[in-house]
């Protein structure tokens, strides 16, 4: 009898091992900022180590909108003070359950509110044309890191540099509101753009600006979509 019991509880146990290390793939997300912001996080790139006060450095999960946009909603802000005319300002998350080492193709929509006027003229470029979008999947976590000789913060990943698509970045366009005021709107940027993920199975979604605009750019991130689909043949980025 005893023994009888002990088989089944082995069992038990192995079906329940089995059932934990069974994971659905996470091939989608839809985050809507103004509910939740879980698993995202920000950071700067490209200025001296050191000068986040200088370049006036802040993000906020649950900021609210700026007027005349909608208070009461709560976007993910982004802001820096581009005083090395190259600033780069990100949101990153990771996905998981996927296929190990597999080749994914992301598709995105990106919203998020902006006040730069289209056309617009500003020191060093246009705080519309001149602050480049991108979108990027990648195998390991997106993360700043300083450079000892130039002491600066460089990325760990080969991004966008301003208008120039990089290995794990593709531009998909600029910041601009689509209108001739400074006032913030609400807009969209699409694109596509293959990534690999890690042995894990797990995968980064990055979204950043690259600006040649040297004065200050805020953002107001107000949701992410990606889909993922598999791809069995290398794809061009």
């Amino acid at each position: 009898m005893k023994k009888i019991i002990l088989s089944v509880v082995s069992v038990a146990i192995l079906f329940a091992c089995s059932k934990e290390e069974t994971t659905t793939p996470q091939l989608s997300l839809n985050d809507q900022f103004n509910v939740s912001a879980e698993g995202w996080t920000a950071d700067f790139a490209d200025y001296p180590v050191g000068e986040e006060t200088f370049y006036e450095l802040s993000h906020k999960k649950d900021a609210k909108l700026p007027a005349p946009l909608d208070t009461t909603k709560k976007a993910f802000r982004i802001s820096g003070n581009n005083h090395s005319d190259d600033l780069f300002m990100f949101i990153t998350k990771k996905m998981t359950g996927l296929k190990a080492n597999q080749s994914y193709k992301g598709t995105f929509e990106v919203e998020f509110a902006t006040s730069a006027a289209d056309s617009s003229v500003g020191v060093g470029g246009s705080p519309a044309g001149s602050v480049y979008m991108g979108i990027g999947l990648t195998s390991i976590e997106p993360k700043k890191v300083a450079n000892t000789t130039t002491k600066s913060y460089e990325m760990n990943i080969k991004k966008m540099q301003q208008a120039t698509s990089g290995q794990d970045m593709k531009v998909i366009g600029n910041v601009g509101n689509g209108t001739s005021e400074f006032k913030y709107k609400i807009v969209k940027r699409t694109g596509e753009f293959t990534g690999k993920s890690d042995a894990n199975g797990n995968i980064w979604v990055i979204v950043g600006t690259d600006s040649g605009f040297e004065a200050t750019t805020t953002l107001y991130y107000t949701g992410v979509k990606v889909n993922l689909q598999e791809v069995t043949a290398t794809a061009t980025k």
